[in-house]
C-alpha cells in the first residue's frame, strides 16, 4: 500500500484586530496616568480593569482570527457538512468490506481517509489539495514514518485532520497477540511523541493490508481502539494512473452512495487523483464527514444501531491481502517497508 506551516490568516483582519488591541492599550495607559490613585485598594481595582479590557480585547482578536479562517474557503469549496463524533467502545469495528458495522452515514456522505505516510512530498500536496476545499480527512500513519517525519505529523493534527495509528512498522503478514500489540502500542507511541500531546492522537486503527485477525481485533478492542476497514477502495497501490484511480474512487462510491474511502498518501497519482475525486464529488452533490472520538468535552453523535448496519455491494474490490512489500533503497535510514504493492 501504499505541516509545519500554518495555513496563512487574513492579513487585513489580523492587521486590524492588532491595531484595535495597540489603541485599547494606549487608551488605558492614558487612563492610568491621568487617574493618579494613591490608595492601594484603587490601584488594585485599576489594574483589574485594566486586564479584563485586555482580556476582552484579546478575545476579540481570536474570534476575529477564526473568522479568517472560515472565510478561507473560496465560494464553492466542498467543505465538511458535519463532523460524526464516535465512540469506539460503542462501535469498535467498521467497513463493510470486512465488518457488519460501518459509520452511520446518510445518502452521499464520505469519509476521506489516507494510509501510510506520512510522506512530505506526497502528503504536503495532498494537504494543499485539502484545503483549497476546506475538506476534513482521517490519515492513518506509520510509526516509523511520524518519527521521520514528525512535522508532518504535527502539521496535519494542526490543520484539524483526524490522526490515527497503522501500526509502528507496516508489517504485512499475520502476527501473534503478542508481536501485534508490539506494533500497535508502538505506532500509537510514535504519533503521540511527534505530536507532543499524549490526547491527540485518536483512538482509531486500521491494521496493514486489512489482514484482520479476530485476536488482533479483541485487543484492540479491549483497549479502546476501533478497528477501520473500508466500505470501497481506488486501487491507487496499483500500476494504473490517477485518472483510472479517480474513475474507480468514484464508480465504487456510486455503486454504494455512502461511505470510507481508502485512499493513501505516499504515492504521486494519488496526488493528482485527489482534485478530480474532489470535484466529481461535488458535482454530484456529495458531502464530506469528519470522524473524531468522544470525549469528555465532546459527546458522541446520536445514531441509531440501524444506522451502524453495514449492507454490502456486490462489487468485488481487489483483495486486500494479495500484496507484498515493495523494498527499497532505505532513505534517511528508513527502509520504507510501507510501499507497498497489491497483487492481482
Amino acid at each position: 500500500m501504499d505541516r509545519i506551516e500554518i495555513p496563512p490568516r487574513s492579513s487585513l483582519l489580523a492587521y486590524w484586530g492588532m491595531l484595535s488591541f495597540r489603541s485599547e492599550a494606549q487608551e488605558v495607559l492614558i487612563a492610568v496616568h491621568a487617574v493618579q490613585v494613591s490608595a492601594a485598594y484603587q490601584a488594585i481595582s485599576l489594574q483589574n480593569g485594566i486586564m479584563r479590557s485586555t482580556i476582552a480585547v484579546c478575545a476579540i482578536l481570536v474570534l476575529l482570527i477564526g473568522t479568517a479562517d472560515a472565510e478561507q474557503c473560496p465560494p464553492g469549496a466542498l467543505g465538511v457538512s458535519r463532523t460524526l463524533v464516535v465512540d469506539p467502545t460503542e462501535h469498535p469495528r467498521v467497513g463493510s468490506m470486512q465488518y457488519p458495522e460501518t459509520l452511520p452515514l446518510n445518502d452521499h456522505e464520505v469519509v476521506l481517509t489516507f494510509d501510510d505516510g506520512p510522506l512530505p512530498r506526497y502528503t504536503n500536496p495532498l494537504l494543499e489539495t485539502l484545503a483549497s476545499e476546506c475538506v476534513k480527512a482521517t490519515f492513518f500513519m506509520v510509526g516509523q514514518m511520524a518519527l521521520a517525519y514528525p512535522s508532518m505529523v504535527r502539521r496535519v493534527y494542526d490543520e484539524g485532520h483526524t490522526v490515527a495509528n497503522h501500526t509502528q512498522n507496516h508489517p504485512i503478514r499475520k502476527m501473534s497477540v503478542t508481536q501485534a500489540a508490539r506494533e500497535i502500542e508502538g505506532g500509537f507511541e510514535s504519533l503521540r511523541k511527534a505530536i507532543g500531546d499524549s490526547q491527540a492522537v485518536s483512538p482509531f486503527f486500521r491494521i496493514p493490508g486489512l489482514l484482520r485477525q479476530e485476536s488482533v481485533e479483541q485487543y484492540l478492542a479491549a483497549h479502546g481502539d476501533m478497528t477501520w476497514s473500508a466500505d470501497f477502495l481506488a486501487d491507487d497501490w496499483t500500476r494504473i494512473n490517477n485518472s483510472e484511480v479517480a474513475r474507480r474512487a468514484i464508480s465504487r462510491i456510486e455503486a454504494r452512495g455512502r461511505g470510507i474511502l481508502l485512499l493513501h498518501d505516499i504515492h504521486a497519482r494519488t496526488v493528482l487523483a485527489l482534485p478530480e475525486i474532489l470535484n466529481e464529488l461535488k458535482s454530484r452533490g456529495y458531502k464530506i464527514v469528519h470522524v473524531v472520538p468522544a470525549a469528555a468535552d465532546r459527546p458522541k453523535t446520536a445514531t441509531s444501531a440501524e444506522q451502524w448496519v453495514a449492507r454490502p455491494t456486490p462489487e468485488q474490490h481487489t483483495s486486500p491481502s494479495q500484496m507484498r512489500p515493495l523494498r527499497r533503497p532505505p532513505k534517511r535510514g528508513l527502509r520504507t517497508l510501507h510501499d507497498v504493492r497489491f497483487e492481482g
